[in-house]
């Protein structure tokens, strides 16, 4: 019997794979990459412009590369079932070349579903290795090698030691920089808007409200920056008579959203669940490698999790469209099935959407199987699967312009919009979420019967004053979306992207906001002022696109990795001279400490482990303690005040604990409120933006401005 070996990356995809495949069949794991870069020496030949890369193993793979080449001397073929992209082309290279693979045996195989029939189409038609693709990743792995080895060492002497910078996550940093001083800079615009409640029959039954849209047929400007104008137009429009103008009505179409792709998954689950973009890969991750649904064993319940194309194959198509004719009826099933046009500059359009292997496994079906994370994220992919086939909503819109004439020169008109849902469609399956579209339609909002010359009784009419308000300050989705827009990094590159500049503490969240510290902005103002060419946002673009030309063939990568290294390589010689040392003092953050050794204040600056008080006077005085911020708030279960930590380790990562610790173990990563919970009395914690949610009892509810921070008591040992 042949004896058949299939190398996969993880033992879960492996299990998965194998169970497919039989007992001809041995698969194995190579735990992902078991080559790379050396961690020590650059590893890249720059003295010649070759960028010849030196590879090396990874230490701690040297077992499971052993383990690799006795079973590839007893296979007769090695199929190389590592994933579908750029990063899973390499390793598949790698391992050729580390698991020392005769050419004759070689059989590249992809699938983009880990499913029964799609492992067996991969197996009948094994391809070559694609070598575009692997110059794709090992381009971008030189280009990211020379800017870390390169240019952190500028950071190390000239701000501080442990310092990275990269061209994604430089970019990051900055648009986050750029955003933040955008809304600090903000400054307020006053202006009113002036309301009346109106009603055909005087009855407040069929009243309605409309909205001041212009005076004198002027819709931009209407004078009402201030109190005094909107009083004086209050009082013009006192026992004016009010006539409908004009009444159109229409009916409103909303398509339904394509299937997810990476960055669009990353944003829906963060909204929607506050999950960071790395724990939604994790999960997805899970999903794609196989869960086991008892009798039907081990099943990969999604496709491929990094992907930028909306494409989804015909028989997914028609397995989908079926159901939802079984279960929904033909109101919602299509007659011709949708197609959805990719809008991510340099899509790979091969790859598929993620969608789910079946759509017979409904969420409710397999729940017992999957763990609250799982069933949360499958049930998103499912449902937005779902509703990508099925019909528009349809909303009967009705628009009233309405005149209000006195005896005065002005002419004023009011406006009111009514939206009554028709057709469900496809929001009978999934709703959009607060930041997908920004003119969601309201399903209810009646307007009476009304033709033009009705007249009509006001029954109050009230003014409103308003601010315009900053631009609000990124998410980790909306930063995520703002980078897929600019083409800067790829599916693949987003979480650990969000997970990196944070960790580096160039950027915190605070209210699940991006917020730069003290240390972010030292660097990025570096890196800005003295890499300008090499590190602004279009030129981290344009490379982007250069590495999507190197996989499509279109283009060689040393030629690439020569246009950015060289005048890359002379800054960096430059900025030995030109930048000036950074001092401590630029990026230690001030406290309300006093140092009990020499009475000269504490200051808060960052260590390995994270921030931590130490003296100003240091090296003279050498006084040192953790940082630990004492709330206002007690801990449920002892009543003892709650504290304000850092984990050891992840210099951003905050969470808040019990002071009376370790005779009390209450520990939580969401930020307490000082307000009990208006139902159970517990302890209320911040939901994301605006909510809460009670750690005891099932309340959630929207958050007042005054208790979105709890007070700052003191900062201790």
């Amino acid at each position: 019997m042949s004896k058949n070996l299939v190398i996969v990356e993880s033992p879960a995809k492996a299990r998965t794979v194998g169970r497919f495949l039989g007992n001809s069949y041995v698969a194995k794991a190579s735990m992902g990459h078991i080559r790379d870069l050396p961690r020590k020496t650059l590893g890249v030949k720059v003295d010649d412009l070759s960028f010849t890369p030196k590879y090396a193993l990874i230490p701690d793979r040297r077992k499971i590369i052993d383990d690799l080449r006795t079973a590839v001397k007893k296979a007769d073929n090695v199929y190389l079932a590592t994933d579908p992209d750029r990063e899973g082309e390499a390793i598949s290279w790698h391992l050729i070349a580390a698991a020392k693979i005769e050419p004759t045996k070689i059989k590249r195989v992809v699938f983009h579903e880990i499913t029964k029939d799609a492992v067996q189409h991969a197996f009948d038609n094994p391809r070559e290795v694609d070598y575009n693709l692997v110059a794709a990743q090992q381009a971008r792995r030189i280009l990211d090698r020379l800017v870390g080895y390169e240019l952190s060492p500028v950071l190390w002497k000239k701000v501080r030691p442990g310092l990275s910078a990269g061209r994604v996550q430089s970019s990051a940093v900055r648009l986050v920089i750029e955003r933040e001083t955008e809304h600090n800079n903000f400054v307020p615009k006053e202006y009113w808007t002036i309301s009346a409640t109106v009603s055909k029959d005087k009855s407040a039954k069929t009243s309605f409200e409309a909205k001041l849209t212009s005076i004198d047929d002027s819709k931009k400007d209407l004078g009402l920056d201030n109190e005094k104008n909107a009083q004086s137009v209050l009082s013009d429009l006192g026992n004016a008579e009010f006539k409908v103008k004009n009444v159109t009505k229409k009916q409103t179409i909303r398509r339904p959203p394509p299937p997810f792709i990476t960055s669009t998954l990353q944003q829906d689950a963060s909204r929607r669940f506050r999950f960071s973009a790395s724990n939604t890969m994790r999960v997805a991750q899970q999903l794609y490698e196989g869960l086991d649904l008892g009798s039907e064993g081990s099943v990969g319940l999604i496709t491929y999790m990094r992907t930028d194309s909306t494409n989804v194959s015909k028989s997914a198509i028609m397995e989908t469209t079926e159901f939802i004719k079984n279960e929904y009826g033909d109101k919602y099933h299509l007659a011709k099935p949708r197609f959805y046009k990719t809008k991510v500059k340099g899509a790979q359009e091969a790859h598929e959407a993620i969608r789910p292997t079946s759509i017979f496994h409904t969420p409710e079906k397999i729940r017992k199987y999957l763990n609250n994370d799982q069933f949360r994220l499958y049930k998103l992919i499912w449902n937005r699967m779902v509703c990508s086939q099925m019909p528009d909503a349809l909303f009967d819109q009705t628009k009233v312009e309405i005149s209000a004439n006195k005896n005065s020169d002005k002419q004023y008109s009011f406006t009111s919009v009514g939206t009554i849902l028709k057709f469900d469609g496809y929001r009978t399956v999934y709703m959009e979420s607060e930041d997908d579209t920004k003119d969601v339609l309201p399903d209810k909002t009646r307007l009476p019967d009304l033709i033009k010359g009705d007249h009509l009784n006001c029954l109050s009419i009230s003014k409103k004053q308003h601010f315009t308000e900053a631009p609000p300050l990124y998410t980790e989705a909306t930063l995520i979306k703002l980078l897929e827009e600019k083409g800067i990094g790829r599916p693949s590159t987003y979480a650990s992207v969000m997970g990196t500049i944070q960790d580096r503490y160039y950027v915190q969240k605070i209210n699940s906001r991006f917020v730069s510290t003290k240390l972010g902005k030292v660097v990025n103002s570096l890196l800005t002022q003295h890499f300008t060419d090499t590190m602004n946002v279009g030129f981290t673009a344009k490379l982007e696109t250069y590495l999507d030309e190197i996989a499509s063939g279109e283009r060689e990568w040393i030629p690439v990795i020569k246009e950015f290294y060289v005048p890359f390589h002379n800054l960096i010689k430059k900025s030995e001279i030109d930048v000036e040392r950074v001092p401590r003092s630029e990026i230690d953050e001030e406290s309300n400490e006093v140092c009990e050794t020499c009475e000269r204040p504490m200051v808060i600056k960052l260590g390995r482990y994270g921030r931590f008080l130490s003296c100003s006077g240091f090296p003279e005085c050498k006084n040192a303690r953790p940082l630990v911020t004492i709330l206002d708030v007690n801990c449920p279960q002892c009543e003892s005040k709650l504290v304000e930590k850092q984990r050891k380790g992840r210099a951003n990562k905050t969470f808040y604990g019990c002071s009376g610790y370790p005779e009390c173990t209450f520990a939580t990563n969401r930020k307490p409120i000082s307000e009990p919970c208006p139902e159970c009395s517990g302890l209320l914690v911040m939901w994301g933006q605006n909510r809460a949610r009670c750690v005891k009892c099932p309340y959630k509810g929207a958050v007042k401005q005054d208790e979105k921070t709890t007070e700052q008591l003191e900062v201790v040992v």
